[in-house]
């Protein structure tokens, strides 16, 4: 093998709702990155689509620090299979299907998992919002059916305000996931590995004074939030946890990490949703997990594109 550097081209920014974000942890990953080792090129999906195509034979591999759409749903994961760059994390299928909030939970249930009872809001053929409720009991939760890091979602505690949560969700998808609300300890668990797969230590997450739950103000408002890792679970709930993020990471076909978030009430887990590209600030939630399993956060990165390689 040669000793010369990987040419890593680092993709982040983008056109979704979430461009902040990934322009906040690329930055980081970037700065993380060892550069004795890697020459790192950035590129922005808004605007350096042709250029990385222009410059896709002299990239040894790519890493996705999207979040969203056009980022984390699959299609960026296409444009680098047909330039032949290999890239970190789930495939075309698995980045797909996880971003499918409706699809996900469809294939949790078709694996034993378990999840919060649900309904899918149709905004072309819309049911009565009293039906909903009749059905699911109140609080739900509506989210749209691709949207990440809580945008568009709101936990709904009335009747009078479900026609507007609606509105608010159709506004980003034409189905919104209607879900009964569950009281619990939000947790969440990553997943690291391509054949041989690693549970990292769970995370337990408490929103801050003033937040119903982690949405988006409350994943990045410094000091809005408060994590704990390990997670203040007994052996069995941590177990069972891990166990059920495992499941998820495969029943979604994903590949080489992933991060799946669940609710834990009383001695019940219901698995909520998986995200295939974590946040990947030093402080988002993976990399606290990671960092609990002895893995640096520049050694992560190291991991996620030896991982990439491998699938080359």
């Amino acid at each position: 093998m040669k000793n010369r550097k990987l040419t890593v081209a680092l993709l982040s920014g983008g056109t979704s709702a979430e461009r902040d974000v990934s322009l906040k942890s690329g930055k980081q990953v970037f700065d993380a990155l060892n550069k004795e080792r890697y020459e790192v090129i950035h590129y922005d999906p808004a605007h350096d689509l042709v250029r990385l195509a222009q410059d896709s034979a002299k990239i040894d591999v790519a890493l996705i620090i999207l979040h969203g759409r056009l980022g984390e749903d699959g299609t960026i994961q296409g444009l680098l299979e047909s330039l032949g760059i290999p890239y970190q994390g789930s495939g075309v299928l698995g980045s797909a299907l996880a971003m499918n909030k409706i699809v996900s939970k469809q294939l949790y249930l078709q694996a034993g998992l378990p999840v919060a009872p649900f309904l899918v809001a149709d905004r072309k053929n819309p049911e009565p919002p009293d039906r909903l409720i009749d059905r699911l009991g109140l609080p739900v939760v509506v989210k749209p059916e691709h949207e990440g890091s809580s945008i568009g979602l709101s936990i709904v505690r009335t009747e009078a305000r479900l026609p507007s949560a609606l509105e608010d969700g159709w506004k980003y998808d034409r189905r919104c996931l209607v879900e009964k609300y569950i009281q619990g300890m939000e947790v969440t668990g990553g997943i690291l590995g391509n054949d041989h797969l690693q549970a990292l230590p769970l995370v337990e997450i408490i929103p801050g004074e003033g937040y119903d739950f982690f949405n988006y103000e409350a994943k990045y408002t410094p000091g809005a939030s408060r994590e704990i890792c390990p997670a203040r679970l007994s052996e069995e709930l941590t177990a069972t946890a891990q166990d059920y993020a495992l499941r998820a990471h495969k029943a979604l076909c994903c590949r080489g990490y992933s991060r799946t978030d669940m609710i834990v009430s009383g001695g019940d887990i219901f698995v909520l949703e998986t995200n295939t590209i974590p946040g990947m600030t030093q402080t988002s939630l993976f990399p606290q997990a990671a960092a609990a399993a002895g893995i640096s956060f520049s050694g992560l990165m190291d991991r996620l594109i030896e991982l990439a390689m491998e699938t080359a």
